[in-house]
């Protein structure tokens, strides 16, 4: 048992948490009383991080979630995590672990861990199995009651706080829960690069950044379930796309031997039960300029691009100003790192090499219940939304409602996709409103182009970031729970 400053009157071992990782074997523990704790445990110029964890199997668990902070910036702060520029320092992330399986993190705040000015970095909690290797680098993960945020961002520009509980290259079976993440310039929340990623997303929030959440070619088993994505540019993004997250595309398949975890999804990339509400936010930070996630389409509450059998169901989707729902073709201006196959996955649109293009397919959007979308009021926007070219098979709407509106039907374009066929059962061929619903899509992204200043395109662009230190978020009941015996746990 390590025990890293005091807790009740009783000192540990160790006043850095970094000095107790250092020392730490397999399976052991360490608790980490109140304190803010200003870590600069790694200098390691390909892994500069606050704390550092490559010992597998280490649970590492603060004593207070909100009195437990590691923070980024330099210490004279009046409080934890200073938003005054004089005390932020750049191009480091704060909790690495570094391809190290069986790996606790919880019931502490992580902080104001920001970009280079060139970006890269800035992650606040980073379970890192191989980042842009293409390959699993790690297996099982766990965080729970855990908060990060950054009250720091240069505008939409580095240096800012990139993403807050991010996961990349583990192939589980790993889990986040309880947990809340704001004030991210792509996302608050990330699992990305596994194809069969094994995780479960439980009771959590993203809130207050590009994305609440963003996957990029993450699928097989991966559930989101009872969390809360509010208040950014856009709230649930999932999607393929010819990056660093290799490999592409998105596929949200049932692996061999797995099947749904709810019957009659079309796969086992399910999002369930969620409240996705009021992502009309572009005054966060990276709106429009970090990439696809800043130029994620304002208002929109779930999208899925470039997508291929995710199924969406019971989610509450609401007061989103665009679309509250909406499924899209994705053209990817990225480029694959070297070494890997360009457009794995997508076509080339224009062949030889234009953009790459990920269809998206077989995705069900089912019973859920949608209200008050599409208040912006330009054509196309609405409760549900299909932006693809015809393919085979297509995507597929059932049993969606707005209790808001006569008999429940909801606003959508095209207009007949809860008429039945072609559009359910599922399995039919089908395509969306590739005119005037892409046309609005690529508007409110402003991906390939600027937007028009036309009559029918209004869309909110960012006039200014704020940020500020999320309230007290609720912290372990008891966070002796399943400790061996030690002085802070008799």
């Amino acid at each position: 048992m390590l025990l890293v400053g005091s807790y009740h009157g009783s000192a540990g071992q160790y006043t850095s948490i970094q000095s107790a990782v250092d020392a730490a074997h397999p399976g052991d523990w360490i608790l980490v009383g109140p304190g803010d704790y200003h870590e600069n445990g790694s200098l390691d110029p390909l892994h500069p991080a606050g704390v550092l964890i490559t010992t597998p199997g280490i649970h590492l668990r603060g004593m207070d979630r909100n009195g437990v902070v590691v923070d980024g910036t330099l210490p004279g702060g009046a409080q934890p995590c200073s938003a005054d520029p004089a005390l932020q320092v750049t191009g480091r992330d704060g909790i690495l672990v570094w391809k190290a399986s069986g790996t606790y993190v919880e019931n502490l705040t992580a902080c104001n861990f920001l970009t280079a000015p060139g970006g890269g970095h800035g992650n606040q909690i980073w379970w890192n199995g191989g980042d842009g290797s293409g390959q699993i680098g790690m297996g099982s993960y766990w965080g729970n009651y855990l908060t990060a945020t950054s009250t720091y961002s240069n505008g939409v520009y580095n240096p800012r706080g990139e993403y807050g509980l991010f996961v990349s290259n583990a192939g589980g079976p790993g889990s986040i829960n309880y947990s809340y993440a704001s004030n991210m310039g792509d996302a608050a929340i990330y699992v990305g690069a596994c194809p069969n990623c094994n995780a479960v997303l439980d009771h959590d929030r993203g809130t207050l950044s590009a994305l609440g959440y963003s996957g990029t070619n993450s699928g097989g088993n991966l559930i989101i379930e009872n969390t809360e994505f509010d208040h950014n540019l856009s709230g649930l993004v999932s999607n393929a796309q010819n990056n660093d997250d290799q490999p592409s595309p998105q596929i949200g398949l049932c692996p061999a031997g797995s099947k749904p975890a709810v019957a009659g999804a079309v796969g086992c990339t399910i999002f369930m039960r969620n409240s996705v509400h009021d992502n009309n936010n572009p005054n966060v930070p990276g709106a429009g300029a970090s990439g696809l996630a800043g130029s994620a389409p304002v208002g929109s509450g779930i999208v899925l691009a470039g997508t291929q059998y995710v199924t969406l169901y019971q989610n509450r989707v609401f007061d989103n100003g665009s679309w509250g729902i909406l499924v899209a073709d994705l053209p990817d201006q990225e480029s694959a790192p070297a070494g890997f196959p360009e457009c794995t996955g997508g076509v080339w649109a224009p062949p030889p090499a234009g953009v790459c293009y990920y269809f998206a397919f077989g995705n069900y959007t089912w019973a859920n219940r949608l209200w008050n979308n599409g208040f912006f009021g330009n054509p196309t926007n609405g409760d549900l939304a299909l932006a693809t070219q015809p393919h085979n098979p297509g995507n597929c709407f059932h049993a969606n409602t707005d209790p808001a509106r006569p008999g429940g039907t909801p606003t959508m374009d095209p207009p007949n996709l809860q008429s039945g066929a072609p559009y359910y059962p599922c399995g039919q061929a089908n395509g969306g409103d590739f005119n005037v619903l892409a046309a609005e899509a690529l508007c409110a992204t402003q991906l390939l182009a600027p937007c028009p200043n036309l009559p029918g395109f209004g869309y909110p662009r960012t006039t200014g970031v704020t940020l500020s230190m999320p309230p007290a978020q609720p912290t372990m009941s008891n966070p002796c729970a399943g400790v061996p015996r030690n002085p802070w746990c008799p």
